[in-house]
């Protein structure tokens, strides 16, 4: 696909749930199959369980690539009844309810390779300019934290022209 949107996400950012909505509503309904969507973990310093939950994403990612969707908009639909201190209930009762087994999604948690991969995003974002999150690069253009669907959507259908 000649268009890529990369997006860099933090689980327990508001504004990355808030973005979360209008990728399932708007743009992937409107784009999916034109556009490639890679997403990106990119866990804040200020937000206490964001690694946690990027670590877990990627377990479930790796169990099963449509969980780990799932899991990410569950953690990102649930945020406000999540803490630092019953993050891990959260990913057990995930598992639990997703035929998981609970204690392999907590002990993925210290896994040296998903802690890596994560970083590795995360590392990728800083050298890209990352700062803040949501943060999409719509082939390279940035839309950093708040933006509105027709922007972005502007910007897509602009480089989808383009490559006609």
């Amino acid at each position: 696909m000649s268009v890529r949107v990369v997006i860099y996400e933090d689980l327990q950012c508001p504004d990355s749930a808030r973005f979360s909505k209008m990728l399932d509503q708007k743009l992937l309904p409107n784009y999916a199959g034109k556009v490639a969507f890679e997403h990106h973990n990119f866990p804040l310093a200020k937000h206490d369980w964001a690694r946690r939950a990027a670590i877990a994403a990627r377990f479930m990612d790796a169990t099963n690539p449509a969980l780990g969707s799932d899991f990410r908009r569950y953690v990102m639909g649930h945020q406000s009844k999540i803490t630092s201190h019953n993050f891990n209930i959260f990913i057990e009762r995930y598992a639990t309810d997703h035929g998981v087994d609970a204690k392999q999604a907590v002990a993925a948690l210290g896994d040296a390779e998903l802690i890596k991969a994560v970083q590795k995003d995360f590392e990728e974002g800083v050298a890209r300019g990352v700062a803040h999150t949501p943060t999409l690069l719509v082939n390279g253009h940035p839309f950093v934290e708040t933006f509105t669907y027709d922007e972005v959507a502007k910007a897509i259908d602009s480089e989808l022209a383009s490559h006609k």
